[in-house]
């Protein structure tokens, strides 16, 4: 029987070979990894509105923070456009997953809500044709949802909820709190569905924002916890510029350990003309 060789012991040379092999294929593993997030964001953004409408003393903002883990596209929108009558439609929703299904699914959801609200007024009819329109396409997916107008002529906010996680708002003098109206299901889910609306007269100065959950919730941070810090944080800067108040309200993002994305839309607005 022939005597067993003994292994072959790798020489440094060999070693650091291996060494460099291992490092060049992670090097190129992250910066691939990389480019498509970048590339996933760009996306994301480009799916987003260029800019949001403005009237006379209501100046808005909006943020968009993308998901912190892997090619995560779709998501999270938010969305404002004029409407013939004269008021100002805003949406801001979550669509269910993170992928190319998911950013298709936002994408149909505002191209939706913007042809449905040319011709009903009223917020919870805007989202239950919405809702049929989007279930008679066969589409899986769901998406949480908030639609809201705006009437420059009565100064009012009329928003109804699917699903969403509700608005937070306050006034100059202090007074503050969430629009905890009823709501309904989330878009896509059941034909027929209605949307109760919930109607704020604005009487005093101050903000109205709407986020998604992306803001309040983590992985072990409740969204209670994460609406309360949100509140204070509207609370204390309702009379702010909107982009620094719409920053500051992402921040809150970053204290959940969120790994969803995340998106902030705010109205700031005056007191109604004649107001005392």
């Amino acid at each position: 029987m022939a005597p067993r060789r003994a292994p072959r012991q790798a020489s440094a040379d060999d070693l650091l070979a291996t060494l460099g092999r291992l490092t060049a294929q992670a090097r190129e593993g992250a910066e691939l990894q990389r480019a498509r997030v970048q590339l996933a964001e760009a996306l994301q953004r480009e799916m987003l509105p260029p800019s949001l409408p403005d009237a006379p003393g209501l100046r808005t903002a909006a943020r968009y923070a993308p998901a912190r883990q892997g090619l995560d596209i779709g998501g999270d929108w938010y969305d404002g456009f004029p409407l013939t009558d004269g008021s100002l439609g805003f949406s801001i929703g979550d669509v269910q997953g993170h992928d190319v299904e998911a950013a298709a699914f936002m994408g149909q959801i505002r191209i939706a809500l913007r042809a449905v609200a040319a011709a009903a007024e009223d917020p919870g009819d805007v989202l239950s044709r919405a809702n049929d329109l989007l279930i008679s396409v066969n589409q899986e997916l769901f998406a949480t949802c908030t639609f809201l107008r705006f009437d420059p002529s009565t100064w009012e906010i009329d928003g109804a909820r699917a699903g969403h996680v509700p608005a937070v708002w306050a006034t100059v003098d202090g007074d503050c709190g969430t629009d905890e109206g009823e709501g309904g299901l989330p878009l896509g889910v059941l034909a027929g569905s209605e949307y109760p609306v919930t109607r704020r007269r604005l009487r005093r100065a101050g903000a109205y924002v709407l986020l998604t959950d992306g803001v309040v919730e983590g992985p072990s941070f409740p969204i209670e916890t994460g609406l309360a810090q949100v509140l204070r944080v509207v609370r204390d800067g309702a009379g702010a510029d909107p982009e620094e108040l719409a920053a500051e309200v992402m921040k809150v993002a970053d204290s959940t350990g969120h790994a969803d994305d995340a998106a902030v839309l705010v109205l700031r607005h005056d007191a109604p003309p004649g107001a005392e």
